[in-house]
């Protein structure tokens, strides 16, 4: 009886005119004539109808009333059977968008930004950059949640750049509107994105010697992008170790703090600076572990 009164109080909530007939053959009755039709969705609730199933991030933009409403009418709107379907869905399926051991952030100028993108506007932001502070007008083009992270993808001086929400220090939403590119399509964008960092990220390769146990840890440990190019050899030696040919990152130091995480399980036979990096580095851990053991 709670479902049937929860669903009740959401459906008169949403606008839908539902009532109470008293009497030992009484019930829940909508009013007479009473069709559903999507076009009496609200701007919000149109907005909102494709964050359907995403609760957190329908709540982080502000929408989440918004989405109830919309979902509401659109169940009220399906012929009985297909209601029946869509509610099996909704209880066997869920997405959770952060990445393990992760929150999901929730920038503070979040909403401001998505208001801007959906309206057309400029915003003035002052941002966090991985050197300084800067200071820009940008056309919000679009947002998108990945990891739990919120980027903006936002055009600056006739170029398409992303900025990480959470860095955003400052928003202004401006009254300025802004003409958007008929071309943009920020999924495609995204994409190409994604990868271009992550190969930016990844410059470079190691040949690394691999234990049996060696090439799990690497699968397990590495980001899909390194997973995905690295080298196998299947030819094994005498002891069952192979040889792979590893995406590393720009720097030594980077490759190795990477490559450390494998331990004793992997051997780096080159490039040479990475290979006397990893020498450095553990030559120091083992020195620190051996005075702290002596104290």
């Amino acid at each position: 009886m709670r479902t049937i009164y929860r669903d009740i109080d959401a459906l008169a909530a949403s606008g839908v005119p539902v009532y109470a007939d008293r009497g030992a053959e009484g019930g829940y009755r909508l009013l007479d004539g009473y069709r559903v039709r999507l076009n009496g969705l609200s701007q919000n609730e149109a907005e909102a109808l494709f964050l359907t199933g995403l609760p957190g991030p329908a709540a982080a933009l502000g929408l989440d009333a918004a989405m109830i409403a919309a979902q509401n009418k659109l169940m009220a709107a399906l012929p009985a059977n297909l209601r029946a379907d869509a509610g099996r869905m909704q209880e066997r399926f869920h997405l959770d968008a952060p990445g393990w051991f992760g929150e999901a952030e929730e920038p503070k100028h979040l909403r401001t930004i998505a208001g801007a993108a959906l309206r057309g506007t400029l915003i003035k932001i002052r941002y966090q950059s991985w050197r300084a502070e800067k200071q820009r007008r940008v056309a919000p083009l679009g947002l998108v949640l990945k990891g739990g992270g919120w980027y903006l993808a936002g055009q600056v001086d006739g170029s398409v750049r992303t900025y990480r929400v959470a860095r955003v220090l400052d928003c202004t939403a401006l009254d300025e509107r802004f003409d958007r590119p008929a071309d943009f399509d920020l999924a495609a964008y995204w994409q190409a994105a994604t990868l271009r960092l992550e190969a930016e990220m990844h410059p470079n390769v190691a040949i690394v010697r691999l234990s049996p146990f060696g090439v799990k840890l690497l699968d397990a440990l590495s980001q899909p992008y390194v997973r995905a190019r690295t080298q196998i050899e299947d030819a094994a030696d005498a002891d069952g170790w192979r040889i792979a040919r590893v995406p590393t990152g720009k720097t030594s130091w980077h490759a190795a703090a990477e490559l450390l995480r494998l331990g004793p399980e992997a051997e780096v036979l080159e490039p040479a600076d990475l290979r006397e990096k990893m020498a450095e580095l553990t030559q120091a851990m083992a020195a620190r572990y051996r005075a702290a053991r002596k104290a």
